[in-house]
């Protein structure tokens, strides 16, 4: 039966969701291929050196294995363009749980057994796995990631900030951080006889991974076919291909078999990235009005010395509050320690938690209401680049998060609100995210019987791509979204970028729009019944996502909390969260509210229970698996509500949308360590908020 067009944002229910909760839906290692080996890899036990020696007999000995890779006999591949894909090619260890051996064998417990069977020697070498604020190998790099300049000025800061009535200088430190999906990196892979290589996948792309292979094995792009139909999300950290897919295919072609390796928990801090640690100063200097005339982020993180990578965390200063004299400057330095990577808002996250609380402390000095205070430095053009802002409705999302939280009925002093031995506390924190866009490929194709199928190698890892790209072109179609298929999550079909950056509905839906709206004006110019093989229109943005745009292009937030701090044990119990933002306009608002919320709540694990501590001795991250890892549960998200205004800005893409994945995360954290500071009295600036950190300065 078929059903009324529904209008894009309409709450359309996620089209996958019944195959997900019945355990229909296959994910990467659920695909149960005939002959399929078992793949258990085996981290390195130092924390720097080299491999002196592998004795696989033991390990060959025992029942079902079937081979043991080591960089003596893996396949050789191609150099990789990510030095972290280049596994058993060589005896070097540049961190502790570097992968020096896959063992393969006919079940996952015949794999396991053959791993911890395996005798390895090694020549260690000196470690510096800890990041400090004077590292002498700390240096400037030409850019952060997203090609940022490392460092920018505006002005002149130091005299600026010297003359200025009212400053703030505050350093915030916040440790690792580390991406657990709940489905760990797994990948299956096999190759046909005539040497076509087939991988299933736990990647946010597999257009990209299918590139990154046929490189290394020295295929052509036809050669490969990557298949990323469900993910079981991924955060930034399957955002690139992993050593995980790298290892199947090798034991595969090596075997002659299918392989599946799913990577256990506890070895993924050390193989799929983590949120750098980061030490930030920060000073803000200030009329005795509120009115910004200075500010300095200065930021210090670590890289790997396998590859760089440079968290922006100083970027969001540049862009999100007026002053006419601005210094940004990031450095950096190369430990021993595993690769940093990507991890939902790199950047943003812990770039806006050090600035919002900094913005906070600058409102109590002043003695102005931290909302105000913010209203007060909201510039009307972009401050780095002077372009105009395409929509900038923070002052709104301010306002109306205000109005709904009943921020104005608080007493503005710290530590005066009480419930026995509970301090209560509110605070608020302001939130930011750019629009990415990037090119992609889309097919639209009519069917006779009146249907309709989108093609797109989108992946969707969670926020329910499948729905609101059906619900993309149902609109351009006028047709019931029930009558449009979409399939999605496979290299064979048109070329699509990567789900990250918050980029992916933008990007995909344009591409998918543009299809659709070829295919309505082919229709359009038919007469007749349509051929029984139907009518297929395709459709790239290549040329709409390479132009510059004169505008500056942001999203937008605010987000409000209450905690009830116990003076006795420490413990912070985050009573309520509201967040409001100005995202341009909502594609589907069920799948929307479900980012917003899914964004705080991890803000909420940000500052209160998730940290990674590297053990300077063993030279690895201590908590590493979620026992000792602590996200967020259900008890600790008892109030959380997420707000939207619905923005008209016609300087984005056909949907008018704007990326909603990551913002949700930015300044979460902020609001709720200045709501513990409003209760406590207490200004702490280093994250999470345990109880170990507060019980010395509560009453």
């Amino acid at each position: 039966m078929s059903h009324a067009p529904q209008p894009l944002g309409a709450p359309v229910v996620r089209r996958e969701g019944r195959d997900k909760v019945t355990g229909a839906a296959r994910y990467s290692a659920e695909r149960n291929l005939p002959g399929c080996l078992y793949a258990w890899p085996v981290p390195a036990t130092v924390p720097r050196g080299r491999v002196t020696a592998i004795h696989t007999a033991d390990a060959l000995a025992l029942p079902g294995v079937r081979a043991v890779l080591t960089h003596e006999n893996a396949p050789r591949i191609e150099e990789p363009d990510d030095p972290i894909l280049a596994v058993l090619q060589n005896d070097h260890v540049p961190h502790r749980g570097w992968q020096v051996a896959l063992v393969v064998a006919e079940t996952l417990e015949g794999a396991r057994a053959g791993a911890e069977a395996l005798h390895i020697t090694y020549e260690s070498a000196p470690h510096d796995v800890v990041l400090t604020e004077d590292h002498p190998g700390l240096y400037t790099p030409q850019t952060a990631n997203g090609g940022y300049p490392a460092v920018r000025e505006r002005g002149d800061f130091d005299k600026a900030f010297a003359a200025a009535p009212v400053r703030i200088d505050a350093t915030y430190t916040l440790g690792a951080l580390h991406n657990h999906p709940m489905e760990p990196h797994a990948s299956t892979a096999h190759w046909s006889p005539d040497g076509h290589l087939t991988v299933y996948d736990t990647g946010q792309g597999s257009t990209t991974v299918r590139d990154t292979l046929s490189t290394l094995f020295g295929l052509r792009p036809d050669q490969v076919t990557v298949v990323s139909e469900h993910v079981g999300g991924g955060f930034g950290s399957k955002g690139t291909p992993r050593p995980q897919v790298v290892l199947a295919a090798m034991a595969a072609l090596h075997t002659g078999r299918p392989v599946e390796l799913s990577l256990p928990r506890r070895h993924m801090a050390a193989v799929v990235g983590h949120r750098a640690p980061t030490v930030q100063r920060v000073r803000l200097g200030a009329e005795a009005d509120g009115t910004l005339t200075s500010i300095a982020h200065e930021v210090i993180s670590h890289t790997s010395t396998v590859k760089e990578f440079v968290e922006q965390a100083a970027v969001p200063a540049r862009m999100m509050y007026g002053s006419a004299h601005s210094r940004t400057s990031h450095r950096v330095t190369a430990l021993d320690v595993p690769s940093p990577s990507w991890m939902r808002a790199p950047g943003e996250a812990p770039g806006m938690y050090a600035l919002e609380s900094a913005l906070d402390e600058l409102a109590s000095a002043l003695g102005i209401d931290p909302v105000e205070l913010r209203l007060r430095n909201d510039p009307a053009d972009e401050p780095d680049s002077a372009k105009p802002f395409s929509s900038r409705n923070l002052a709104a999302c301010l306002r109306e998060g205000a109005a709904r939280f009943g921020w104005h009925d608080r007493d503005p002093r710290p530590a005066v609100r009480r419930e026995g031995h509970l301090l209560l506390g509110t605070g608020v924190a302001a939130a930011t995210y750019p629009v990415y866009v990037s090119a992609s490929h889309a097919s639209a194709h009519a069917a006779a019987d009146g249907t309709y199928r989108i093609a797109v190698n989108a992946t969707d890892i969670g926020t329910g791509a499948r729905t609101v790209l059906a619900q993309i072109a149902a609109g351009v179609l006028e047709t019931p979204v029930e009558n449009v298929r979409v399939d999605i999550g496979d290299s064979d079909l048109p070329d699509a970028p990567l789900a990250g950056g918050s980029s992916g509905t933008a990007s995909w839906g344009w591409s998918v729009h543009k299809a659709a709206t070829g295919l309505v004006r082919q229709l359009g110019e038919r007469t007749g019944p349509l051929p029984e093989e139907g009518v297929t229109v395709t459709a790239d943005t290549v040329q709409e996502t390479a132009a510059d745009s004169p505008y500056a292009r942001h999203a937008f937030g605010a987000h409000f909390a209450e905690v009830a701090v116990d003076t006795r044990t420490g413990e912070v119990r985050v009573r309520r969260m509201l967040g409001v933002f100005a995202a341009g306009h909502i594609l589907n608002s069920r799948t929307a509210r479900s980012q917003f919320i899914g964004g705080m709540t991890m803000g909420l694990g940000m500052a209160l229970t998730e940290g990674s501590t590297m053990d300077p001795v063993f030279g690895d991250f201590t908590e590493s698996d979620l026992a000792s890892y602590h996200v967020p549960a259900c008890a600790d998200v008892t109030d959380i509500e997420a707000h939207w205004i619905d923005e008209d800005d016609p300087h984005l893409n056909p949907m008018g949308s704007k990326g909603i994945g990551e913002i949700g995360i930015v300044g979460a954290a902020a609001a709720i360590g200045n709501a513990v500071r409003h209760a406590t009295g207490a200004r702490l600036r280093t994250l999470p908020l345990t109880p170990d950190r507060l019980l010395p300065h509560l009453p």
